[in-house]
This record gives structure tokens, C-alpha cells and sequence, in this order.
């Protein structure tokens, strides 16, 4: 962001002011729009569905151009992390790129439980660019059904 010297608006008609305004918030936008699109071509967030279902939950995470070796999967205290990177491949030399839509960079997503997870039964699979995340709860967290006497 560069830095502007403040001029204050001093109109010889009020219409000038308005005018002047309009500029500088035009000017704002403009370079807030500029930040915004350099941030999202320098990194990514993989879309992710979280499911509860019974007794567990499931993770799935759209990792398209990834192998298994290039995502990293760590449950610490209850939270979830997915991380990796995507690398770009308009780096080499060869090529001359026309249109270049495909977002690439680092990507880490966090998701807290909001049960306590069973760590020695946690079941990760990835096929097809898809990773998918099982996660049982652990058996003091899992509803109990309890016995109603009548007397």
C-alpha cells in the first residue's frame, strides 16, 4: 500500500467535494481489490465436508493434483489439521502460459471436535484426489442409553 499525503478537501463548489470524494474512494477500492487478488493467487483452501454420523465423524477434503505424499493428516488434543502444498507448474522454463486460473501455495485447515476422539481407531484414505478422514469418538463420549426402572 503506498502512502498518500492528506490534502483536506477544501471545494469551491460543494458539488467539487462530492466529486473529490468519490475519487479517493474509488482509489481505495481499487487497491483493496489489487491486495485481495495477489493474496489469491499465492495460496488455497481445499473444500472440505465435516459429517457427524453415529458414532463417529468423517472428514472428506477435494485435494485435486495432490498424491498422498504431498498432504499431511495430525490430530492433537481434539483438533484436526489437514496440511500441504500445491505446487505450480508455470515455473518452468518451457512454457508460456496464456491463462492461468489454478491456485497454488500452502493450505492448512483446522477443525476442533467438539468430542473427545478414540486417536487408535482414526482411518484415513486417499483415492482420486479425494482425502477421507474417519474419526471414532471414544467410548465415554458416545451416547449411553440408560435403563428406566418402573416401580
Amino acid at each position: 500500500m503506498t502512502l498518500v499525503r492528506w490534502q483536506p478537501i477544501r471545494p469551491v463548489n460543494p458539488f467539487e467535494g462530492i466529486s473529490m470524494l468519490q475519487r479517493r474512494m474509488n482509489r481505495l477500492f481499487d487497491e483493496s481489490l489489487n491486495d485481495e487478488t495477489e493474496e489469491l493467487q499465492t495460496s488455497w483452501e481445499p473444500r472440505i465436508d465435516l459429517l457427524e454420523v453415529g458414532d463417529h465423524f468423517e472428514v472428506t477434503a477435494e485435494l485435486p493434483g495432490l498424491t498422498h505424499d504431498e498432504v499431511k493428516v495430525e490430530l492433537h488434543e481434539n483438533m484436526l489439521t489437514i496440511s500441504g502444498e500445491k505446487q505450480s507448474v508455470s515455473n518452468k522454463k518451457d512454457r508460456n502460459f496464456y491463462i492461468s486460473e489454478r491456485s497454488f501455495g500452502q493450505f492448512r485447515r483446522n477443525f476442533q471436535f467438539p468430542t473427545r476422539i478414540d486417536h487408535t481407531k482414526i482411518d484415513a484414505e486417499f483415492k482420486d484426489g479425494v482425502l477421507t478422514v474417519t474419526l471414532p469418538k471414544a467410548e465415554d463420549a458416545k451416547p449411553k442409553q440408560i435403563e428406566v426402572k418402573v416401580h
